[in-house]
């Protein structure tokens, strides 16, 4: 797993308050770099206490490419609000409505390449089942075809516990007093790019999550169920991208959904559950590569 990092945005990124028809969400949107041939748009949905700021390591690499990346902070993640305690504002297919309207904000009327990581990617595929019209792809990224891991359930099942009596400042403070933001969600936690950021920086983006969002989206990942049979109905191109080590969901199991979905397939070498941060050059490559070989649409 990769350590929190602070986020340096790439040259031209904006950080804005997306507008959609389901509310407002934080954005980091990277422009195609100067001299590269436009290619489309991308989406990119953060995992599981994660952020927008997670994709800071791609976001040169793939405007170098020819692709628009608009990161995002999902519904009651660090910088987008959401009720701090109704869970049910965060069930999955409320989420996965978000994602089809922050796709028909930015998409400018065409359909846009969608990635999920961990978390996100349950929810990317629980939107194209939705609707599959806005995407011109999905990719899976360290995210698997059901729940996760036992050892990773036991994990969840602590933060869960200890957000139902705690403030998440309490929790925070008793995470560090066990020197065990990594040792509670090992994987599921994802890093950001650049320098070691500060406790106060750590702290802050930590506080920024809504704990009704984070109870509510621990269960999911707890009880996701198998739902690669409907997605491999879809007609869109998939790709499945991991680490070559993952504790959240092993790697072979993740082989048998690529192979399940006709997927393509990449794992990265010396990369576990964030290869985003991990190794982000080659992961940014492998990215690019498999969208520019997926069908111009619009």
């Amino acid at each position: 797993m990769s350590r929190p990092r602070t986020f340096v945005p790439p040259a031209g990124a904006r950080a804005y308050a997306l507008a959609t028809e389901r509310g407002e969400f934080a954005v980091v949107d990277a422009p195609v770099a100067a001299g590269a041939e436009p290619k489309g748009t991308a989406l990119l949905l953060p995992g599981f206490t994660g952020s927008k700021e997670d994709f800071s390591p791609l976001l040169t690499a793939l405007g170098a490419r020819g692709y628009r990346t608009v990161a995002v902070d999902g519904r009651g993640q660090f910088e987008s609000d959401g009720p701090a305690d109704d869970e049910s504002a965060y069930a999955q297919e409320e989420l996965a409505r978000d994602v089809l309207a922050q796709a028909a904000a930015v998409g400018d009327g065409r359909p846009v390449q969608l990635l999920g990581h961990s978390l996100g990617g349950q929810i990317a595929r629980a939107a194209v089942l939705l609707d599959h019209a806005p995407f011109r792809s999905l990719t899976l990224m360290a995210s698997g075809p059901a729940q996760i891991s036992a050892s990773q359930q036991q994990r969840v099942k602590l933060l869960r516990d200890a957000l139902a009596v705690m403030s998440m400042a309490e929790v925070w403070d008793a995470m560090q007093a066990m020197e065990a933001p990594e040792e509670l969600d090992e994987g599921l936690v994802d890093g950001l790019d650049g320098e070691p950021e500060d406790g106060a920086d750590l702290r802050r983006r930590w506080l920024g999550n809504k704990p009704a969002q984070l109870i509510a989206t621990g269960r999911q990942l707890c009880t996701e169920p198998d739902r690669v049979a409907e997605l491999a109905a879809v007609p869109l191109p998939f790709h499945v991208l991991s680490g070559a080590r993952d504790d959240t969901w092993p790697v072979p199991l993740l082989d048998d959904m690529a192979l399940r979905l006709g997927a393509h397939r990449t794992v990265i070498a010396g990369a576990e559950h964030s290869p985003n941060t991990e190794r982000p050059a080659p992961t940014a490559e492998a990215i690019a590569a498999f969208w520019d070989g997926t069908p111009q649409q619009g």
